[in-house]
């Protein structure tokens, strides 16, 4: 009896040494260790890619879109797109097609409808017609043809922050419009945040929608 209790005590002593061992290796030295290695080598990206304001504060990651919105009026449910902004994939509310309609961090993902489904049809119709209405300006008119899929669909994930060059092209005459900017000046911009293919194969030419609204920030202060 003795030599049972004995041996159970053993078997428990040796657990627990185990999972102290265990807890202290992977619970405390391994993460300090991995975070120390990626501050180290990377640090903008271990940090959460932060990108930062012309006032040193930081305005948000290049990893995750934002929603650029007028303030929500008496009654109102659903905000308006600020339109002296460039906006990004639907998820900004011009008529989005994901289950997240505010880039909330929260809820990541897209509506799993078919393509055929009638209520994602006329989601994406509404989107186009959002799209043309809001871009459309004195001597330019968007023509449905031109609008980019990207313009009227949801990313994967709801929280893509890029968008086409096309459909950055596609924003200039209302950007500079509502912004009182010559069209060269906005055109330039969006060159100049015109990203290729990553490694020259992989992935679409993109365009990152708060970088490129930060400097048409510092644009539109400096003119």
């Amino acid at each position: 009896m003795n030599t049972s209790i004995t041996s159970t005590a053993r078997l428990l002593g040796a657990g627990l040494r185990a999972l102290l061992v265990l807890t202290v290796v992977t619970g405390i030295v391994y993460p300090l260790v991995i975070t120390g290695i990626a501050q180290g080598l990377f640090p903008g990206r271990a940090n959460g890619s932060e990108i930062e304001a012309a006032d040193g504060r930081v305005a948000g990651s290049s990893l995750i879109g934002q929603a650029y919105q007028l303030p929500l009026k008496d009654g109102q449910e659903t905000p308006e797109p600020d339109l002296k902004w460039f906006q990004g994939r639907p998820a900004n509310g011009l008529g989005s097609n994901s289950v997240n309609t505010q880039y909330d961090l929260i809820l990541s993902g897209a509506t799993n409808r078919s393509a055929d489904n009638a209520e994602l049809v006329q989601w994406v119709k509404a989107a186009k017609a959002a799209v043309v209405k809001d871009n459309s300006v004195p001597g330019y008119t968007v023509r449905p043809a031109d609008i980019p899929a990207d313009a009227v669909t949801s990313s994967g994930s709801g929280l893509d922050p890029d968008i086409s060059p096309e459909y950055a092209e596609l924003q200039v005459h209302r950007v500079a419009e509502k912004n009182g900017l010559a069209l060269a000046r906005v055109e330039k911009l969006v060159d100049e945040h015109t990203e290729g293919r990553t490694l020259g194969f992989l992935g679409d030419p993109r365009v990152n929608v708060l970088e490129l609204n930060l400097s048409l920030k510092e644009l539109a202060a400096d003119d």
